[in-house]
């Protein structure tokens, strides 16, 4: 992020209920490890140190999954944004404010390397597009972190910020990882990102 070299945070989110996948979308095996491994793999190889957020039940084997840190959010029923909250309240303490951030959802891991560097080095709050579809990870610049700091937890995200669409061609942008049918094939579509 350009931003006169404002500090980059980064929160992966991992709080949700994983009620149509029926297992934590976390814990998904993927190649070696697990998908919270692989995500936080590549983020770190990116020079960024992520938070991951999870719910109580899963913060022994998430942490036991990953080196960075893993907090609770106590309560996940309020949605992304208050999980997301959760996260930025981290970073305040961690970083102080005026940072940008990287908000990556677990179960949206089919974003390119190069996408990744795009966001990271991004001057405005911006999503990867494909096809007219908006997509993620979504990096926010930090006048905009304010907003969503002060939000209801409830509140979705599209309507606290407007991100520019950054047109890409990821071939698995649209990767969702939601349903039983989505673990087809999953290695496969990760392993060239």
């Amino acid at each position: 992020m350009a931003e006169d070299a404002v500090a980059i945070g980064c929160v992966v989110l991992a709080a949700g209920g994983s009620g149509r996948l029926g297992q934590p979308k976390a814990l998904i095996e993927v190649g070696q490890g697990t998908l919270i491994q692989w995500l936080v793999g590549r983020l770190e190889s990116h020079g960024l140190a992520p938070v991951v957020v999870t719910r109580g039940e899963l913060l022994e084997d998430v942490a036991a999954s990953v080196a960075c840190r893993v907090i609770v959010n106590p309560r996940p029923e309020d949605g992304r944004t208050g999980t997301l909250q959760v996260g930025i309240a981290h970073l305040d303490r961690e970083i102080g404010p005026g940072y940008g951030l990287l908000v990556v959802p677990v179960d949206r891991p089919g974003f390119s390397d190069s996408t990744l560097r795009s966001l990271i080095s991004s001057e405005r709050t911006a999503c990867p597009t494909k096809d007219g579809r908006g997509a993620h990870p979504i990096v926010i610049l930090a006048a905009e972190v304010g907003r969503i700091r002060s939000a209801a937890p409830d509140a979705p995200l599209r309507e606290l910020i407007e991100p520019f669409r950054l047109e890409v061609e990821d071939p698995h942008l649209h990767l969702n990882v939601d349903l039983p049918g989505d673990l087809i094939g999953l290695d496969d579509s990760l392993v060239n990102l």
